[in-house]
């Protein structure tokens, strides 16, 4: 690819999250598999929408190999199209929903304000509140952030347990995951370390949320247990805790106060393991370094390299130990012991 391609490449690729957000936000991967082919007018009396038209879509997702056509007009799901179903057990249509989405799209246009001025991150500037505060303003953002989440820990939560395949947790008796939401990463460490007992904290109306509740779901009741409350005041006492895609939403100063925290509550041998997309050396590209700017239009906050994590933790009380990653993953995890 010339240099110029490559320009031309990466300019028009709004125009690819823009089409993938069209075919998910209408649910046109549902009405679709892998071996029958479908025409765009059968799709388009299931999903209410122009057949002609839909058919252009439909042919500009082949494209992205999302859809295969056949020179009938049929089309048919591919691997990837595949996990944009929404009955797919590792479905991303949430994810398609929230990082395409109006709400995120609105929110990047203030990257060269924020670049030149500092200060408030594109959520605020576009709606008046940091995120997590605008979450309970917008019930409909709130909705389709929680299924991305939920859909995304799949993949995220494999990916820290296969990091931490060679950790010893035989000297743990308990274990809190911090911000943990409907407890996905909290169960899977309760499925993979029967000795445990685990907790999640999140908000209250988080945990209230009893329909979405893992734990009860997967029979893990009697070991799993939520609580209510607030990282930034306290946290419960626990010989281990996790936090997954936590800290890099806050600032720095923020993230001290809530490792601190932790670290007072620590019992035992006080472990802590970090999952996050880790920045890596300047010679290496990397997922992180393009997510740590949409963390910079979304919240304020930052991704970090292992070494500004090690500061964070010097500076709250906990020891730096490692940093480790899963083959082929993208995010890796922070070990960390009582300082």
């Amino acid at each position: 690819m010339t240099a110029a391609h490559r320009i031309m490449d990466l300019l028009f690729g709004r125009w690819r999250s823009q089409i993938l957000y069209a075919g998910a936000e209408l649910g046109v991967f549902d009405h679709l598999d892998a071996g029958r082919p479908t025409g765009a007018p059968a799709v388009a009396a299931q999903i209410g929408a122009d057949p002609a038209q839909l058919y252009r879509l439909m042919r500009a997702l082949g494209s992205l190999d999302l859809l295969a056509e056949d020179d009938s007009r049929g089309f048919r799901l591919t691997e990837a199209g595949a996990l944009l179903r929404e009955d797919h057990p590792h479905s991303l249509r949430a994810m398609v929903l929230l990082e395409a989405g109006p709400q995120h799209y609105a929110i990047w246009k203030h990257l060269v304000p924020i670049l030149r001025e500092g200060g408030e991150d594109g959520c605020e500037r576009e709606f008046g509140a940091r995120i997590f505060e605008y979450l309970g303003r917008d019930p409909d953002y709130a909705a389709v952030f929680n299924r991305a989440m939920t859909s995304y820990s799949s993949i995220q939560t494999e990916w820290a347990v296969a990091a931490l395949a060679d950790e010893d947790f035989s000297a743990l008796a308990s274990l809190c995951d911090i911000a943990g939401g409907f407890g996905h990463l909290a169960c899977r460490l309760a499925a993979a370390y029967p000795h445990l007992a685990v907790t999640g904290l999140d908000l209250p109306e988080v945990v209230g949320d009893a329909e979405r509740l893992l734990a009860p779901r997967l029979g893990l009741s009697d070991r799993v247990r939520y609580i209510g409350g607030d990282m930034f005041r306290r946290a419960p006492p626990a010989d281990a805790y996790t936090l997954k895609n936590t800290l890099h939403d806050w600032t720095d100063e923020e993230c001290v106060r809530i490792l601190r925290n932790l670290r007072r509550a620590a019992t035992g041998p006080g472990r802590l393991y970090v999952i996050e997309h880790v920045v890596p050396g300047p010679e290496e590209p990397h997922f992180a370094k393009l997510f740590d700017i949409h963390m910079m239009c979304a919240t304020g906050g930052r991704e970090r390299t292992a070494g500004e994590y090690a500061e964070l933790l010097a500076a709250s009380g906990w020891r730096y130990e490692a940093t480790r990653q899963a083959a082929g993953a993208l995010q890796s995890v922070v070990v960390a012991g009582a300082g």
